[in-house]
């Protein structure tokens, strides 16, 4: 599969609107950290999902969820308990996105140390 070209898709003007839009959300780190989170661990708590995404902030946080929920990736539940309880999970929709993606973690661990060899020869220009 290496070396070979990347095909061009012929589609219809809302899917491609929708998958740049998409990428552009998904493609952000947040996004596609919550989203690895929720695959490994399943059904969280808001707490844990914060604990569990370094250096990620409670507002990022919510706007990162609310974004994934409105995009039907993330199913939030609210218990009605005191203190107020919720859950996230994600989609069938979400889980398939996550699948979608695991391409890159495969090629970041096939190619970690081309990278890395790069960027050191890169740097050392410097």
């Amino acid at each position: 599969m290496a070396n070979q070209p990347i095909t061009s898709y012929s589609t219809a003007p809302e899917v491609d609107a929708l998958v740049n839009d998409l990428i552009g959300r998904v493609a952000d780190k947040w996004t596609l950290l919550v989203l690895e989170q929720l695959e490994e661990g399943g059904e969280q708590r808001f707490g844990a999902l914060a604990r569990a995404v370094p250096g990620i902030s409670q507002k990022m946080l919510t706007q990162t969820l609310r974004a994934m929920e409105r995009d039907g990736l993330v199913i939030r539940t609210v218990h009605p308990v005191i203190p107020p309880h919720v859950d996230y999970r994600l989609t069938t929709l979400g889980h398939s996105l996550g699948e979608a993606f695991c391409g890159v973690w495969h090629w970041a661990e096939a190619n970690l140390a081309a990278v890395q060899r790069s960027r050191s020869a890169f740097d050392a220009r410097d």
